[in-house]
């Protein structure tokens, strides 16, 4: 059987903390941002933690 690859957009999007969850940017903050209030795109600057729901569809992508 042949190895399982990984999938290219899902590897530039996500990457693993050292604890083994999964890091995620959030939406809505490369344009259009003149609406925005400041503290909304400050909040959106961070990086999130993927859900515990998405979470082993997203480590099936990375076949970690």
């Amino acid at each position: 059987m042949p190895k399982m690859k990984t999938n290219a957009a899902a590897k530039k999007r996500f990457s693993f903390t050292g604890t083994g969850k999964i890091k995620r940017k959030h939406a809505y903050h490369s344009h259009i941002l003149t609406k925005k209030t400041k503290k909304q795109k400050r909040n959106l600057c961070y990086s999130g933690i993927v859900s515990a729901a998405d979470e082993a569809k997203i480590k099936q992508l990375l076949v970690k």
